[in-house]
């Protein structure tokens, strides 16, 4: 049927979606590194009451720095491709579009920088919940930080760490001052987890020997 077709042909396209941001976490060092950071902002953001205008400014900041980063990684990606000998043009190329992460990532911190200044009588007078979100934010960053960096580990570990995170993001969600903030470090949890299975070689791969094929 033409409608099942296109129903499920439109849900693999978010399928290749996925893949593709979860590929740019795996593959890319920068992107694991606005993964910590980005989660870290949103503890900023649900713990402190911001105003509508300063919550959407900062998700906006997150997006798009997540857009450049798996912009220039699907740019390297298409410059390897057409070029076997890195040519002049082809670095570039590369050098420009890791400018423009470089830009949009500055332009988040001192976005970020300013919202702080601006509220700096709020955070003063918001000490209990400063030391809350600190000392859930640590360990959940340090799970998060964990389960993106390359390497491998036994699955049990990569399962524990991200059933950590997600129990201390529920006791974060228990007092939370933004939903959307809450529900997007979930999000980052999850693409986490997933770069940790990506990082996993596949069944057997890790006792065939190089070169051998599997019969």
């Amino acid at each position: 049927m033409p409608f099942v077709r296109a129903a499920r042909d439109f849900l693999a396209s978010f399928g290749h979606a996925w893949n593709g941001l979860v590929h740019t976490a795996v593959h890319q060092r920068n992107m694991r590194v606005h993964v910590v950071a980005a989660l870290l902002v949103c503890l900023v953001g649900s713990g402190l009451p911001l105003g509508l205008a300063e919550q959407v400014i900062l998700i906006f900041c997150i997006l798009f720095v997540f857009f450049a980063e798996i912009l220039n990684s699907a740019l390297e990606a298409l410059v390897d491709l057409a070029t076997e000998v890195l040519h002049e043009k082809a670095r570039v190329t590369k050098d420009a579009a890791a400018a423009g992460v470089l830009v949009l990532t500055l332009g988040t911190v001192v976005v970020f920088a300013a919202l702080l200044v601006h509220n700096r009588e709020l955070i003063l007078t918001s000490g209990p919940i400063i030391r809350r979100q600190v000392g859930l934010g640590v360990p959940l960053a340090a799970c998060t930080a964990l389960l993106v960096a390359p390497g491998r580990r036994p699955p049990v570990l990569d399962a524990l760490l991200f059933l950590a995170g997600l129990g201390l993001l529920a006791f974060q969600a228990a007092e939370t001052t933004s939903a959307v903030f809450t529900a997007l470090a979930a999000g980052l949890l999850t693409l986490a987890y997933a770069a940790a299975r990506r990082h996993r070689p596949p069944r057997g791969a890790e006792k065939r020997k190089p070169g051998t094929g599997p019969g």
